[in-house]
């Protein structure tokens, strides 16, 4: 009895593992803060002098209090994005995020991020 729930169990978990891996999603875009997402740019903070480019405005509004987000400019997007700590490296740059998206609330929940190519 001890064995044939083991390997149900086992079996169970390696499905799930599996199907959260597969469930993993490219998404193309853009870090930036979710102050200058609302406009798709950076313009209002640069053209202000406040900012030099959108590394610094997104750096600079983050530290504000915005958060880092994903700005998809085909499609006008934004993306939340679950961990704060790896778009830290990739502000104001086009990037590739990879993850899995809630798409109740527009969350993708990232498990890599490298720049676009």
């Amino acid at each position: 009895m001890k064995w044939g729930f083991l390997a149900t169990v086992g079996v169970g978990v390696l499905a799930f593992s599996m199907s959260a891996m597969a469930a993993d999603q490219t998404f193309n875009g853009e870090i930036m803060d979710s102050n200058c997402a609302k406009a798709g740019n950076h313009d209002a903070m640069i053209n202000s002098g406040k900012m030099k480019d959108a590394k610094s405005c997104t750096i600079g509004c983050v530290k504000g209090g915005a958060s880092y987000v994903l700005y998809n400019s085909a499609n006008k997007m934004v993306y939340q994005l679950d961990d704060q700590t790896k778009p830290a490296n990739f502000a104001g740059d086009k990037v590739k995020v990879m993850g899995t998206l809630d798409k109740a609330t527009k969350t993708i929940h990232v498990s890599d991020i490298k720049a676009a190519s």
